[in-house]
């Protein structure tokens, strides 16, 4: 009996023996795991970046592209500096400058590699790379900077900077680290996810001094960075660059839009700046100049800015009458009782309002519109009418965002019944006499230039828009282009009514608000002309309005342009567009007489001395004869209580 239990005890240790030998065999030769633990002070893992993915324009010229640099971490805690100001030489930097970085290394972490010097280039590299033996915790990591060849779009492309504290702290997925890149404002932000690509790591062996001896387990572990997909816009960078050549010295946009398709061919906010200054390692001082610049150049005119729209609303006004069956074409209005002044002779049928820009016309198509009902100039007749134009004004993305790709688009304002309740003090406090200047595009609408030239795209289709984007596809087969950028919004205003306002439109060009030599461009534009007054300065601080599209039929671009205090809307902004058109579909500019005109013209305001437009407090009574228009809000925020002009200008 004990002889037996002696062969048990013994069989059980020498099963716990076998086991332990086991284990230890597995984790010393089959299991990977510690061994990478162990040699962590001898392994180093290396992030590798991805390149970015480079910005094409429709035709696969170069925009965005990569120059490789080289930033420089510092880890506190392994910093060994023999003589700081010779170091400080060799950076090219101020002992303060080091001692703020080096802090800001620190209250990070003391372990963990920070950013040091951002964006050296190749030369600036090689000149302290051997210099940087003698200098412990510092460490090059190889990267790659935007670079933007064409110099224009800087405005819709954004830029690429450091990746901001926010950011970091509101990350779902953990992905960026503390000096990473990413994409701020315009394409560089709305498509971050598609051009940074993905990251790739590696395991490299590193001896008790530092010096690489090689990949570990031959690569076994790395991973490869995968770069960005390429973007490909659909802007024409010719017609662009020929539009930023036309708005200097001025202050507004142009925005260009291809009719069939949606894209936006043609952005320009001005004045704007040249994109590599803030794709530098100079990018805060660069950015604290734009800031403070007082032409606002960082602003994204074309869908940040609102303007009343004036005359160029008309548009909208006619198509919705007719739809509604209070106007036809042939309804013809004088200028008896109307407190709007005018230009031509009235008597005008609708195609001749639009060519002249009657504002007696939709001063009374407007009324109609308002008292379809059959009720005459009273509150609830307003409040039926108002609601029912407000809802088809609605339809063409007025008072609301269009959903272009681009992060930064602002709403504009489109009043509501709730708006006047609120502004004169509850229901069945105000009426038409109220609200009539709203008829020709003046008091309390906002819109954006991306507005009036998707406006342009509707009438060009005869009744429908694509939502205006930027991107054409990823890659070289251009595919992935959102969904929302190929559906179909139709307005629902019949074909028919299209027809006699587009023919109203090319007369304005031919004969009509716009100055003659628009039509030497040949290339059957069809055009409405605004003003959005600012009386108070005196029309010397008109802003000029033009939006049309071309040619005739079959059109092939729809614009928009803007040009800030620059007098009638026939004359700068209507010879801005003819140009930008003629540029795009003839690929030459034949209009040279136009050409020098618009050249030699400047309305850039003088500094500190652009005027500042206060918006008054609405009236309620009817009796107003003048009030100025303001000017354009760069803000998203609705005016408060702003007095519709009795008197506003017709083109």
């Amino acid at each position: 009996m004990l002889e037996n239990r002696k062969y048990v005890i013994i069989g059980v240790f020498c099963l716990v023996g076998l086991t332990y030998l086991t284990r230890l065999f597995y984790l010393q030769v089959l299991d990977d795991s510690y061994s990478l633990g162990s040699s962590k002070n001898s392994i180093k893992r290396v992030i590798e970046i991805p390149y970015r993915g480079q910005i094409y324009d429709r035709s696969g010229k170069l925009i965005v592209y990569n120059t490789p640099v080289y930033d420089l971490y510092v880890t506190p805690k392994k910093v060994r500096i023999p003589d700081t100001l010779a170091f400080c030489r060799m950076m090219d930097i101020t002992l303060s400058e080091f001692d703020s970085i080096m802090g800001l290394a620190k209250n990070y972490s003391p372990v963990k590699p920070s950013l040091f010097l951002r964006q050296l280039s190749k030369e600036d590299f090689a000149r302290i790379q051997d210099a940087l033996v003698d200098y412990r915790g510092f460490e090059p990591v190889i990267s790659s900077m935007r670079t933007y060849p064409a110099q224009t779009l800087s405005n819709a492309l954004g830029y690429v900077s450091e990746v901001t504290k926010k950011q970091l702290d509101e990350q779902e997925i953990p992905y960026y680290r503390q000096g990473d890149y990413i994409g701020h404002n315009g394409l560089e932000e709305q498509y971050e996810e598609q051009l940074r690509g993905r990251r790739g790591v590696k395991f490299i062996m590193q001896n008790v001094r530092g010096v690489n001896k090689g990949s570990w387990k031959n690569g076994a572990f790395d991973t490869l960075a995968v770069a960005g997909q390429n973007l490909i816009t659909g802007i024409d960078l010719e017609a662009q660059k020929y539009a930023d050549s036309l708005m200097q010295n001025k202050v507004g946009s142009v925005i260009a839009i291809e009719p069939s398709t949606g894209e936006i061919l043609v952005s320009v906010s001005a004045p704007s700046y040249d994109p590599n200054m803030l794709s530098s390692r100079f990018f805060s001082k660069n950015y604290r100049a734009l800031m403070k610049n007082p032409h606002k150049p960082l602003i994204n005119r074309p869908i940040m800015a609102s303007y009343r729209p004036g005359s160029t609303f008309k548009l909208i006004q006619a198509l919705v009458a007719q739809q509604q069956g209070t106007l036809s074409t042939h309804t013809v209005y004088g200028h008896g009782g109307s407190p709007m002044r005018c230009h031509c002779r009235g008597g005008q049928d609708l195609r001749g309002a639009v060519q002249y820009s009657c504002n007696p016309y939709f001063y009374n198509v407007f009324r109609r519109m308002i008292y379809n009902n059959g009720e005459r100039n009273t509150f609830r007749a307003s409040a039926i009418g108002l609601q029912e134009w407000h809802d088809w004004v609605e339809k063409f993305g007025i008072g609301q965002r269009l959903g272009v790709d681009l992060p930064s688009e602002l709403k504009g304002n489109l009043p509501t019944v709730n708006y006047y309740d609120k502004v004169y003090g509850g229901q069945n406090r105000w009426k038409f006499s109220n609200v009539y200047s709203l008829s020709i595009g003046e008091g309390e609408l906002l819109i954006s230039p991306l507005k009036l030239a998707n406006l342009a795209a509707i009438i060009a289709n005869r009744g429908y828009y694509i939502t205006p984007h930027y991107i054409k596809g990823f890659g070289k087969e251009g595919a992935g282009v959102p969904a929302e950028y190929v559906k179909h919004h139709e307005i629902g205003i019949e074909r028919e009514y299209y027809l006699p306002v587009i023919d109203g439109m090319r007369r304005a060009v031919v004969a009509g608000t716009v100055t003659p030599l628009v039509n030497t461009t040949n290339i059957d534009l069809c055009g409405k002309t605004g003003t959005s007054q600012n009386a108070k300065y005196g029309h010397k601080y008109d802003h000029s309005i033009f939006v049309g599209f071309a040619p005739m039929n079959n059109p092939k671009i729809a614009i928009a342009v803007f040009v800030e205090r620059a007098g009638w809307g026939g004359g700068a902004a209507a010879s801005v567009a003819a140009l930008v058109a003629e540029r795009y579909l003839k690929r030459r500019t034949e209009a040279k007489k136009l050409e020098e005109r618009v050249m030699a013209t400047a309305s850039l305001p003088p500094i500190n001395q652009a005027p500042k437009t206060k918006v008054p407090a609405p009236k309620k009574d009817s009796s107003r004869k003048s009030v100025d228009s303001a000017k354009p809000l760069m803000t998203n925020t609705k005016p408060k209580s702003v007095t519709a002009p009795a008197v506003a200008s017709g083109n």
